[in-house]
């Protein structure tokens, strides 16, 4: 088969876009290969349609003469999007000769559907027009919920979704083009139910105490990704932000910002109406812990002490000095911290003094 670069204008080209391995994956899906179906040019899929009963490969210049020769162009463009797509799988015999044949996932995939009329959703959605968040939060639970049966795990999608709740509109991270559009910041408020988006949940106060008013457990996990949660009630999440907690959070890629944001926007009624929301005190510091955090640098190291001797204790700080990999040392204890990639170097050199 020619290797055709697909450049992803739309979501179906982005699937042509995926490795084989991948797209005969998502092919274990009826609901897919009912999508791929849909998206398919005309005159692709009345051939995929065609060869949906036909098992053994046909040949290339065979297909050909399905259509006039003015038609030709089309049907170059049909057979290239089902090549892309994997519908078609390109065969050689020892002629070297081409032939095509349907994808086997793909086509008992498609048998099934057309016989069985696919499967009922688990849950029946109200048939009055849902409120758009409700919508958003039912397909994206079905999707988590599913995610385990297909090989996915649902921990990497709950963080995702959950970071997008600390993102405003056109606000991203500082190390990716991640930007948030006007359908993202829906989708994360989406994670809230209908309720909780009319009325905030939280208070804070000046204490670093945090008070959620919610019976949400989405809520708790969120709270948790950048507080120290005490205790959950059945109506109540009970917390605490310390510097342990954000320093968690920012190690994530939530910034200080984004959750004063959060904390601003989600005010319980009895403290939203108060200037500021959330105490000052509160934010100030958010904010500072952020910078001291981001002004130290961090290196992995290993500790060592309890050592025999002073002597020992000497020469193993000159002979990680030696080596450029002594980074604190305390004499009167007898500790010192090494550079973590030293530490086997460092090991036998302590077993070979004893």
């Amino acid at each position: 088969m020619p290797q055709v670069m697909v450049v992803a204008r739309n979501f179906m080209d982005m699937v042509a876009a995926l490795p084989a391995a991948k797209l005969d994956m998502l092919y274990d899906s009826a609901f897919i290969c009912e999508a791929v179906l849909r998206s398919l040019p005309p005159l692709a899929k009345k051939y995929a349609l065609q060869m949906l009963y036909v098992s053994a490969p046909v040949a290339a210049a065979a297909m050909e003469e399905w259509v006039l020769d003015e038609y030709a162009a089309k049907h170059r463009v049909a057979i290239d999007r089902l090549l892309q797509l994997r519908v078609f799988v390109e065969v050689r015999d020892r002629r070297k000769e081409v032939s095509y044949k349907m994808n086997q996932k793909f086509q008992g995939n498609m048998q099934k559907y057309l016989v069985d009329g696919g499967s009922l959703p688990r849950e029946p959605i109200p048939s009055s027009l849902m409120e758009t968040n409700a919508q958003l939060w039912y397909i994206m639970r079905e999707y988590i919920s599913s995610s385990e049966e297909r090989g996915v795990d649902p921990t990497e999608l709950i963080s995702f979704l959950l970071e997008l709740s600390f993102h405003t509109l056109g606000e991203g991270r500082k190390d990716s083009w991640f930007i948030p559009t006007k359908l993202a910041t829906n989708l994360s408020a989406s994670l809230s139910d209908s309720s909780s988006n009319k009325e905030g949940f939280v208070v804070v106060e000046t204490n670093f105490r945090m008070y959620a008013y919610s019976t949400s457990r989405l809520h708790c996990e969120i709270l948790r990704l950048f507080s120290r949660v005490e205790y959950q009630l059945p109506n109540l999440i009970v917390g605490s932000i310390t510097k342990e907690s954000l320093y968690g959070a920012f190690e994530n890629g939530i910034t200080a910002e984004q959750i004063i944001s959060f904390l601003q926007q989600n005010a319980h009624p009895r403290v939203a109406d108060k200037i500021p929301a959330v105490p000052e005190n509160v934010t100030d510091q958010i904010r500072l812990w952020e910078t001291d955090r981001n002004r130290v640098d961090m290196t992995l190291s290993h500790l060592y002490e309890d050592f025999p001797s002073k002597d020992m204790f000497d020469q193993c700080c000159d002979y990680a000095r030696d080596h450029g990999c002594l980074l604190w040392e305390d004499a009167k204890k007898m500790r010192l911290i090494v550079r973590v990639e030293f530490h086997p170097e460092m090991r036998e050199f302590l077993r070979r003094l004893r």
